[in-house]
């Protein structure tokens, strides 16, 4: 038998109504603290009622569809297109997020609307006092992108809410970034500027990009944000590239003999650097064959909707952002034959190529945000493949057969292998 205290009723009663007291003010108190944002997130939800939207899976209060987009949005991306059509749409907490996954819709946003669709949503790992500097990532297409634009062409978390707290420490490191370069890069641009004041000229073909840079009045600060900004867009997806090339000759072995006989055959007197490598038919192939089956960037850099505009008879609402699927355009049977298949022979005697022409093939994208560093970078991928496939013999470690080789993707930023390559490498004779 339970005790009974002075007012009638057992303690554990009496504990359990003050706990459960507790839990309701305590559930009142954060309804009353997430008022605002949830007015905000119902009204964002609310103003797209009745529009005509592209179509896509429902989504949840709060956090919209970024339950199904956390791994793989790529693949995720593709299959939703596959269910509800080449144009979808998905929120991402209180974000409107459009992709275009077909050659179709790609040139709807990157041609035809590329005027309305040609803005930037900054990463808040970028925040900057000096983000009006960037290339890449400027907001929009101003006068200074237009110039670093030309200069190159001529040389070479989802919840904004929170991202004054930095929480995953992006900001701070990409700050830490721009230090490292500034450092490295002042006493060069300070020599440089030295040789500018005593009036020594020089002749057009002894300029590199810094002089150009400095003809034009860019300050260190637009210096060490545009060197940063293509040094990053560079680096991660030239290296990743020639990572899944190597893997699928390596994998593909008949291939990789007639990669090599086709440069002993042309190379045999020649030195590569002075050789056009653009004129290597199968070589070339293969490079476009690995970026259509691993895109470096599988989803292109995200746009934003300057304005409200129509792609394929849906609503774009203005500071949308918009996603074009390069992987999903790449891998869809509608548009390539056996798209899972290593087959540069698809490129031979074809006149795709990824200048941003053709829709099915966009490694470098497209319109107005084409990345500037495609000559460049192309060039690299050039100069790096041909000796390592002209000089060396490839093997896996442990005699592992080359043909059972785990290609299994992993996405970031790029597009990389999640179990890095691995080989042993033998000089040729």
């Amino acid at each position: 038998m339970k005790p009974i205290n002075a007012h009638g009723t057992t303690p554990n009663i009496s504990i359990e109504f003050a706990f459960f007291t507790m839990e309701i003010n305590l559930l009142t108190s954060l309804l009353l603290f997430a008022a605002p944002f949830l007015f905000f997130v119902i009204r964002k939800y609310s103003t797209s009622v009745n529009k005509n939207l592209p179509p896509g899976p429902r989504p949840l209060p709060i956090i919209g569809n970024m339950h199904q987009m956390a791994k793989d949005p790529h693949i995720v991306a593709a299959n939703f297109a596959k269910k509800y059509g080449p144009l979808i749409s998905l929120r991402l907490g209180t974000r409107f997020l459009v992709v275009a996954s077909s050659p179709e819709a790609a040139k709807e946003v990157l041609k035809t609307q590329d005027r309305y669709l040609s803005g930037r949503s900054i990463p808040d790992a970028l925040q900057q006092s000096f983000i009006d500097y960037y290339l890449i990532w400027a907001r929009d297409c101003n006068e200074h992108w237009k110039l670093c634009r030309t200069l190159c062409r001529a040389e070479f978390d989802f919840f904004p809410i929170v991202g004054a707290l930095d929480l995953q420490g992006l900001r701070k490191d990409s700050l830490n970034q721009h230090d490292v370069l500034s450092s490295f890069s002042e006493a060069i641009v300070k020599e440089r500027r030295a040789r500018i004041a005593k009036n020594m000229v020089l002749e057009d073909h002894e300029k590199d990009f810094l002089d150009l840079l400095l003809e034009n009045n860019f300050t260190n600060a637009q210096i060490n944000i545009l060197v940063l900004d293509l040094c990053v867009a560079g680096t991660d997806t030239v290296v990743t590239t020639i990572e899944w090339a190597m893997a699928e000759l390596i994998k593909n072995q008949n291939i990789m003999h007639k990669v090599q006989e086709e440069l002993k055959r042309e190379l045999s007197s020649k030195s590569i650097m002075n050789f056009d490598l653009s004129k290597l038919t199968y070589f070339n192939a293969c490079i476009k064959e690995t970026l259509r089956l691993h895109p470096a960037v599988p989803v292109l850099i995200p746009r934003r909707a300057i304005e409200a505009c129509e792609v394929m008879n849906y609503t774009i609402p203005q500071n949308s952002q918009v996603w074009v699927n390069v992987w999903a355009i790449g891998h869809d049977p509608k548009v390539w034959e056996d798209p899972n298949a290593f087959k540069p022979e698809r490129f031979l005697g074809s006149n795709i190529d990824f200048t941003g022409h053709d829709y099915e093939f966009i490694p470098f994208g497209g319109g107005r945000r084409m990345c500037p560093g495609l000559l460049s970078g192309v060039k690299s991928l050039q100069t790096i493949l041909a000796p390592l496939i002209l000089e060396y013999d490839w093997s896996l470690p442990y005699n592992e057969d080359p043909a059972k080789l785990d290609m299994t993707e992993k996405f970031g930023v790029t597009l990389q292998k999640e179990k890095p390559l691995e080989l042993i490498f033998k000089r040729r004779e």
